[in-house]
């Protein structure tokens, strides 16, 4: 068995997408703890906003945005708004390494979405790999998800089933990037995303603000998800979608739960168990046969 390496530019973006997007599990909880998942969520995005609307301005793409604004806010709905929201609530409940781990999954919901609606049907290893890596999910779940309410007050079982949301909204968001924006800037899709995220978490943010106002912490922690972990890393994601496509660029979630367990270990004091590093392995193997990055020699 023989894993083909990427091309270097991809294997640097890979690491820089890995290290910021991993980051991100570890503010959200921060952020979420003091604004709730929604506001949480609902804040991140319009903080991307303002950070990459300038951007898109100086480079003259309006006229892009403007012309395909009905494809890039649904991208913002399905990458975005949803995503955010489930990782903000399930990090009320579940640590951020888990949440990580989890979001790993990525690329076996993608592989699917890609078989079903794009007809990118997986052969031999790939099918074994969408095999193994639902295993290794079912295993982390059976282990971590229960229905019964902790001492959060929630339930980790819900957490879970919202983190494999965000994930499957993943995968449809980039097999209709894919499809549907081929070609676009990807500051175009990055920053109309966030747009459309914005419109579709602005009312339920306003409703669910908190009553008591949120530290300094808290707001720091929101700026930092906002503009580096949402603003930066779409424009580097997209371009991935765009130069490698989509199953490729999923793949990213690769490394996050390393960067996510090592934050979250060094800031937050989360625990990490072996049963959590093995089952993370499982899924990792399992989503690298179904992205096809692992192939039998001939």
């Amino acid at each position: 068995m023989n894993s083909r390496p990427p091309t270097r530019p991809w294997r640097l973006e890979f690491v820089v997408l890995a290290a910021i997007w991993g980051s991100s599990f570890m503010f959200m909880r921060l952020g979420a703890q003091e604004f709730g998942a929604i506001p949480t969520a609902g804040l991140r995005v319009a903080i991307a906003a303002l950070f990459l609307g300038p951007l898109l301005l100086w480079r003259g793409l309006g006229p892009q945005l403007l012309r395909h604004w009905k494809e890039v806010f649904f991208i913002g709905l399905f990458n975005s708004a949803i995503p955010f929201a489930c990782f903000s609530f399930a990090l009320l409940s579940i640590s951020s390494g888990l949440s990580a781990i989890l979001n790993a999954t990525t690329p076996l919901f993608g592989a699917v979405v890609a078989w079903v609606w794009l007809k990118d049907r997986p052969h031999g290893l790939r099918i074994l790999g969408l095999l193994i890596g639902f295993a290794g999910v079912a295993l982390l779940a059976w282990d971590k998800a229960s229905f019964k309410p902790g001492a959060s007050g929630l339930a980790t079982g819900w957490a879970v089933l919202a983190v494999l949301t965000a994930c499957l909204c993943y995968g449809i968001a980039a097999s209709y990037t894919k499809r549907y924006l081929s070609g676009l800037p990807s500051l175009v899709t990055a920053a109309g995303s966030q747009f459309g995220a914005t419109l579709g978490l602005a009312l339920p943010t306003l409703w669910l603000w908190p009553q008591q106002m949120p530290s300094p912490t808290a707001w720091l922690a929101l700026a930092a998800v906002g503009v580096l972990c949402t603003g930066v890393a779409y424009i580097l994601y997209f371009r991935l979608i765009e130069n490698v496509g989509p199953a490729r660029s999923l793949t990213v979630t690769f490394a996050i739960p390393v960067f996510a367990v090592i934050y979250g270990v060094i800031f937050l004091g989360e625990a990490v168990s072996l049963w959590m590093l093995l089952c993370a392995g499982i899924i990792v193997c399992g989503t690298a046969l179904s992205a096809g990055l692992m192939q039998l020699r001939r």
